[in-house]
């Protein structure tokens, strides 16, 4: 290769940074790349860690690619921790001391589990979960647990209690706010999952808040204390109360001394950066859950952006700028989202707050472990967003009924064409819409239903 190649190198392989990778050496056939990172060899899906923990699947399966991939298309790789970066000299600084020079850096360092300075959080079976290390220290952690406990209502601690039910290790469950994730779900949803957590056998404590963890002799937790003055035995605390940007390394060593000093990376509670990913200092740019945005990409989005699907953009948008003629902004799009609660699959697109906003209503419906809501205009009857909670949807559908302002009746006369649920599951349709005419008053037919969903319907 060339002397003269564009030397690019990318902190960190999860999603953000191998995705830059790939889509700039699709373009770029000279530029050498490199990816570090100290977590692991090769880039791995973090969401499926749970699956690790739970025996469904075993390291190698969870690589989206074989490991030869990375030699074919010359992207290398470097297992390393970087501690310091000289953006005067453009070097990093590696653990084991060596120095890596680049012409372009991207950071894509991610998140790391947020905590809040509890009494006791530095224990021995204390921990967040986010990276394969904190997967290790789980494991190393739990073989003797007779009961564990979760605290955090959201994503990662449901899927912390699920993983220790499949080891038929008792858990109790502590969420700080009156319903499971109710910043995020509306009331009908947040409660459906609460009984559903609860039929699952996990004790859920509601309205509950960590207070301290308290420890034996031996500097290992041995119970947690709530603000209530409960006391839970317990071998185990799982710490998973959100994330934030993964920047302690370059916090340590930014050379930054005053607000008013310009020689330092821009922090905030992330790096800082614009529609087009840079950050302040020529040559460095940031994408994935470490960035920060100085202006909100769209009206309807937050400035921190921590889900897989947007870091994936950030990488693709950052790639092109990197390697086409002309720029382009970071453009998000309709809101998606996707999760499972146990058994419950989660899909949300667009908007839908957990309570209305003024000029907005809603229409919902539930039965059993399945439920669909709709959030419209109340002025002019355009969709909004969805949730959709044991019923799978068309992203593609949702996608375009948002973003071009479909009617709710344009949008449930197609909601055949919306529905993505296998053949075995039950068709709602037609109870959907008996519900929406009882509260509207309007009645929706839908548009010629195909011989499938004729014959799905036939057999719900």
């Amino acid at each position: 290769m060339s002397n003269s190649a564009r030397k690019i190198v990318i902190i960190g392989n999860g999603i953000s940074g191998v995705t830059c990778a790939r889509h700039i050496r699709k373009k770029d056939g000279q530029a050498e790349i490199l990816i570090i990172s100290g977590e692991t060899d090769h880039f791995f899906s973090r969401t499926a860690l749970m699956y690790i923990y739970m025996g469904h699947m075993k390291y190698e399966h969870t690589k989206p690619y074989e490991d030869w991939f990375w030699d074919k298309n010359r992207i290398a790789l470097k297992k390393a921790w970087v501690t310091q970066v000289d953006f005067d000299k453009k070097e990093l600084l590696l653990a084991e001391g060596e120095c890596i020079p680049y012409n372009t850096l991207i950071l894509a360092t991610g998140s790391k589990p947020n905590t809040f300075g509890w009494p006791g959080q530095d224990l021995e079976g204390v921990q967040g979960l986010y990276s394969m290390q904190d997967l290790e220290k789980m494991e190393k952690n739990t073989p003797a647990v007779r009961r564990a406990v979760v605290v955090g209502g959201g994503l990662i601690g449901i899927e912390m209690a699920e993983m220790f039910r499949s080891r038929d290790i008792p858990v109790t469950f502590l969420v700080r706010e009156s319903n499971f994730w109710d910043n995020v779900l509306p009331k009908e949803e947040a409660q459906l999952i609460n009984r559903h957590i609860r039929t699952h056998h996990i004790d859920l404590r509601l309205e509950t808040e960590l207070e301290e963890i308290l420890s034996d002799d031996t500097g290992r937790v041995r119970a947690l204390k709530t603000k209530s003055g409960e006391e839970i035995a317990c071998e185990f605390v799982g710490l998973t109360v959100g994330v934030r940007p993964n920047i302690t390394f370059l916090e340590k060593n930014n050379k930054r001394l005053t607000d008013n000093d310009k020689t330092g990376l821009d922090l905030s509670l992330g790096i800082l950066v614009d529609a087009y990913f840079k950050t302040n200092i020529p040559d460095v740019f940031a994408i994935g859950d470490c960035a920060e945005f100085r202006e909100r990409p769209a009206a309807d989005r937050k400035t921190i952006e921590q889900v897989w699907y947007t870091g994936r953009m950030h990488g693709e948008t950052l790639a092109h700028n990197l390697t086409a003629n002309s720029s382009v902004p970071y453009l998000p799009g309709v809101w998606f989202n996707s999760a499972k609660f146990m058994d419950i699959e989660y899909q949300t697109y667009g908007q839908v707050p957990p309570t209305l906003e003024p000029g907005t209503d809603t229409f919902y419906w539930e039965k059993d472990r399945t439920a669909i809501r709709f959030v419209y205009n109340s002025s002019n009857d355009n969709l909004l967003g969805v949730n959709a909670f044991g019923w799978r949807l068309r992203h593609d559908f949702f996608d375009t009924a948002i973003s071009e302002g479909w009617t709710m009746a344009t949008v449930l006369g197609q909601l055949d064409k919306a529905n993505f649920n296998p053949e075995f599951f039950k068709n709602h349709i037609q109870e959907v819409l008996a519900k929406y005419r009882q509260k509207t008053g309007r009645s929706i037919t839908i548009k010629k239903p195909s011989f499938f969903h004729r014959l799905i319907g036939s057999r719900a």
